[in-house]
C-alpha cells in the first residue's frame, strides 16, 4: 500500500544558497524535492515548510512548533520526514524522542554537509534514504544520514565537513538504507502501535558546565538558583569530580540544598559514566546526584527540560531521569 507522507522543513544547509554572507537557508520544500528521484509506487508527499534557519538558530521553542506540527498532521499522514541543520539535529532528534512518545509511526530527521544546489552534495541521498525510511512499518524517532538509521536519543554529530558526520552512540545501529533497500542488523523493532503522547511542557533553565584541570570550583557560587532548575556537568573519564586542590564537593552541595538538579556526565563518546569505579567518584554518590549511564548530552540537556517542565521536586526528578526513554540509556 502506498505510503502518505509529510515532509517538514525548517531549513539548515540542505536548504542552503550562497549569499553575500555566507550560506543561508533559502530553499522552499518543494525546491528540495525536485532534486530528488521519486519512487512512486512506494509513496505520496506532501510538504510544509516550518522554518527556514540555520540550525543553530534552532530553540527548545522550535522544538515544540516541530512536534506540535507532527501531533496536529498525525492522523494523516503514515510517516514524518523532517529536513534539518546537522549542527543541532542531535538536540532536536532527542527532544522529539521525549515530546513525542509510543505512536505507531516513524519519524525521521535528515540534512545534509554540503547544499542540495551543489555538486557533488550528500543532500539527494540523504532525504532520499530518509523518505525511504519513512516507509516502513516503524515507530519512533530516527535520524538517518549517510545510509545509516540512528535511534533519536543516540545520534551525535562527531564531524564537521565529512559525509558520514553522525555516529549513534553506545547504542547499535537500527538499520542501513541501500537505495529502496533497508536492511536491519538486528531484529527489526516492533511497532506497539500504540496512540501518540505529545506532551511539549519544557523548562528550559538548564545549564552545561564542563570541568578542566583548573577549573575554579567559585564559578559555581553565582546564585544559580536564582537562573537554573537543572545544572549538567561533564566531568572526565567514568564521572569523577575533582576533590583535592580545587575542590567542587562543597559547591555541588550547595547546589543540591538548593534545590537544583544535578547531573553528572562524562566528556567522553563511549561508555558512559560508572561513579562507583574511583573514589573521586564515589564521593559524590552518596549525594542525590542524577546518574546518566551512557546517555549522550544531547539528550541528557533535551530531557532534564523535559522532565523539570513536569516536576522540580528532586527526587521525582531522578527517578525520571533515570528512567530510560526511546533507548536513551543503558539499564545496567
Amino acid at each position: 500500500m502506498k505510503k502518505k507522507l509529510l515532509l517538514l522543513a525548517t531549513g539548515g544547509t540542505i536548504a542552503s544558497l550562497q549569499g553575500d554572507m555566507g550560506l543561508a537557508p533559502s530553499m522552499e520544500p518543494d525546491e528540495l524535492l525536485s532534486f530528488v528521484d521519486k519512487i512512486p509506487p512506494l509513496y505520496q508527499l506532501d510538504s510544509k515548510l516550518l522554518m527556514n534557519i540555520d540550525s543553530t538558530n534552532m530553540q527548545p521553542e522550535s522544538w515544540i512548533i516541530i512536534a506540535e506540527a507532527i501531533r496536529d498532521h498525525y492522523a494523516q499522514y503514515d510517516g514524518f520526514v523532517i529536513t534539518h541543520g546537522t549542527d543541532t539535529m542531535a538536540y532536536t532528534s532527542a527532544a522529539l524522542s521525549y515530546l513525542l512518545q509510543k505512536g505507531s509511526k516513524p519519524i525521521v530527521l535528515t540534512g545534509s554537509q554540503v547544499p542540495m544546489s551543489f555538486e557533488p552534495t550528500d543532500a539527494k541521498r540523504n532525504l532520499q534514504d530518509a523518505i525511504r525510511f519513512a516507509c516502513e512499518e516503524i515507530n519512533g524517532v530516527f535520524v538517518v544520514f549517510d545510509g545509516r538509521v540512528i535511534q533519536g536519543t543516540r545520534a551525535v554529530k562527531v564531524k564537521t565537513k565529512s559525509y558520514d558526520a553522525f555516529e549513534s552512540i553506545n547504542h547499535p545501529y537500527i538499520g542501513y538504507v541501500d537505495g529502496t533497500q533497508v536492511t536491519y542488523p538486528f531484529e527489526k523493532p516492533i511497532n506497539d502501535n500504540q496512540p501518540l503522547v505529545c506532551d511539549t511542557s519544557l523548562c528550559t533553565n538548564v545549564l552545561v558546565v564542563k570541568i578542566y584541570p583548573g577549573f575554579h570550583p567559585d564559578i559555581l557560587d553565582y546564585p544559580l538558583h536564582h537562573h537554573y532548575k537543572g545544572v549538567i556537568i561533564e566531568s572526565f573519564g567514568s564521572g569523577g569530580i575533582p576533590i583535592l586542590g580545587r575542590n567542587l564537593l562543597p559547591k555541588i552541595e550547595k547546589l543540591l540544598d538548593a534545590g537544583i538538579a544535578v547531573v553528572i556526565t562524562t566528556q567522553c563518546l563511549e561508555e558512559g559514566e560508572d561513579l562507583h569505579l574511583y573514589e573521586v567518584g564515589r564521593k559524590i554518590v552518596e549525594k542525590s546526584i542524577i546518574h546518566t549511564r551512557n546517555m549522550n548530552t544531547e539528550a541528557i540537556v533535551a530531557k532534564l527540560m523535559w522532565v523539570l517542565g513536569k516536576t522540580h521536586q528532586p527526587a521525582e526528578v531522578k527517578k525520571m531521569m533515570e528512567t530510560p526513554i526511546a533507548y536513551d540509556r543503558a539499564e545496567r
